[in-house]
């Protein structure tokens, strides 16, 4: 989870860095390369590879395969994997911020979930946080570079 987080920090302030100095458009690159890409990558090895002890960190330890973690874990892929592609493949700024922004509605979906899915009447603060800045972010950058792409002269 801490390399998830830490990644997922460098490509935020990457793309603050880049949105002060070359604007929104180029802002969401290294955003959808690192906070979205390389997060889904690694997300999809924490909860597919690794997914009893994702299980156990999370509560969620069933003593067995849970197999809708497993899934979660390759729609993560899905999405980075994509997010990457389209950063290599120079596919625009419409196709990374359009990316971007689908991982930032999944992030605000696992924000309700947070708090919705509660065993013991407590909402996990620090999670819930950190789904919340997730999902503001991505969002963030996603609809600035859409609006910049928009705002362009043809």
């Amino acid at each position: 989870m801490t390399a998830t987080y830490v990644i997922g920090a460098v490509g935020f302030f990457l793309g603050f860095y880049r949105l002060g100095s070359t604007g929104a458009a180029a802002a969401v690159t290294p955003v959808a390369l690192l906070s979205v890409g390389l997060v889904g990558v690694v997300s999809m090895v924490r909860h597919a590879v690794f997914h009893r002890s994702d299980a156990a960190r999370m509560g969620w330890d069933l003593g067995r395969r849970n197999n809708f973690q497993i899934e979660v874990g390759f729609a993560n892929l899905g999405i980075g994997a994509a997010a990457i592609a389209s950063v290599l493949f120079e596919w625009g700024t419409t196709t990374q911020a359009a990316l971007t922004l689908v991982y930032a509605i999944y992030f605000l979906q696992v924000a309700v979930l947070v708090v919705v899915d509660r065993t013991d009447g407590r909402v996990d603060v620090a999670r819930l946080v950190a789904m919340l800045l997730q999902a503001g972010f991505l969002g963030f950058f996603a609809l600035a570079a859409l609006h910049a792409v928009r705002a362009r002269p043809f």
